[in-house]
């Protein structure tokens, strides 16, 4: 079965490795000034699980426009890409509950593909094989867990390791997605870095579909990063709740609070936990305490928003081109379909 299949697949890191990684961020972020703790260190399962209840959200605008885009437009994105055979490779899969627009549309249209999902959780990996196995049971796909780079260095690998007929995974292009709006958790200056090494990873005739949150009234912005039931609080609060588990971390959530805000010098929402009282934390796989003082906060999340203007930058500086931009009915949101621009691999400065 699938699902089976995709459990003996999965492609694990070294939990020591991971955990190593976590720690070394988290020192780092916790002695700097202002805190920080990178938002990629939400997503373990339980975080992954708080995320699929906030895509639920009425305040949550960003799932339904971008399934909205996907219903809309899943023809036109094919007659774009074409019917000949191709992988589709997915970056932070989740519940694939958007994807599976695609992969119903293709199916129906008896494309040959593959699909690729890549995930920092094993739950959501799980979670997705699950639905995938009782959805699409002639789907076939890899699941691969580990962060992006990682994961789409090992699925290349993988596929060059089945042999060199021409019909082998390795020959087709490559359709790689990453939708939501994750490129917004990232620095202008990392987003240009990642999208740089994603091309390298790329072909001339492969394509990105890239999702973008677009810039809009604060207020919907405003309720969608805070919202009235307490999810975001609880998915933000999480990363506190790792720490304790993972590192040994006496991180009391009583004396922590969820705040977020809009920030228009840099167009982007910022997330943060505020210490309500001034107190010192152990850690104990750091060997090490961290003061806070009263109300300082710890930087947890950007969420970046563009114009179209900034999107078509992005790509130009990665080595893309923007073949269309796909919108929803409110313009709230894109979903950018870029190709890789011939013969020009990115340049690092």
């Amino acid at each position: 079965m699938i699902h089976e299949s995709l459990r003996a697949a999965t492609l694990t890191p070294p939990p020591t490795a991971a955990m190593m990684e976590f720690l070394n961020d988290v020192v780092e972020g916790l002695s700097a000034m202002p805190k920080r703790i990178s938002s990629k260190y939400f997503y373990d399962d339980k975080g992954s699980q708080l995320f699929q209840k906030i895509m639920e959200l009425p305040e949550y605008y960003l799932t339904r426009t971008e399934a909205e885009i996907l219903t809309v437009h899943k023809q036109a994105i094919l007659d774009i890409i074409g019917d000949e055979p191709f992988n589709l490779v997915e970056l932070g899969a989740g519940d694939g509950q958007k994807t599976s627009i695609l992969i119903r549309h293709f199916l129906e249209r008896s494309i040959e593909f593959y699909f690729a999902p890549i995930d920092i959780s094993e739950h959501a990996l799980l979670t997705l094989a699950n639905a995938l196995a009782n959805e699409f049971p002639d789907l076939r796909f890899q699941g691969i867990h580990d962060e992006y780079f990682n994961g789409v260095r090992r699925l290349n690998k993988l596929f060059q390791n089945e042999g060199k007929s021409s019909d082998s995974r390795a020959h087709r292009r490559n359709i790689v997605l990453f939708l939501g709006s994750n490129i917004g958790n990232f620095s202008r200056a990392d987003a240009i870095d990642f999208l740089k090494h994603l091309r390298t990873s790329m072909r001339e005739e492969d394509y990105l579909l890239i999702g973008f949150d677009l810039k809009k009234d604060v207020k919907v912005l405003q309720a969608a990063y805070d919202d009235a039931a307490g999810v975001t609080r609880a998915f933000n609060m999480n990363v506190l709740t790792r720490m304790n588990r993972e590192l040994g971390a006496t991180f009391s959530l009583e004396t922590f609070q969820h705040y977020a805000t809009y920030n228009p010098m840099i167009s982007a929402m910022e997330s943060y936990l505020l210490s309500t009282e001034a107190q010192s934390v152990w850690i104990q796989t750091a060997g090490r305490a961290f003061h806070f003082d009263a109300y300082e906060p710890i930087h947890t999340e950007y969420s970046h928003k563009y114009s179209l203007h900034d999107i078509q930058t992005f790509a130009s500086e990665a080595g893309f081109e923007v073949v269309y931009h796909f919108t929803d009915s409110n313009k709230y949101f894109v979903d950018s379909l870029w190709r890789v621009k011939p013969a020009a691999k990115p340049n690092f400065s």
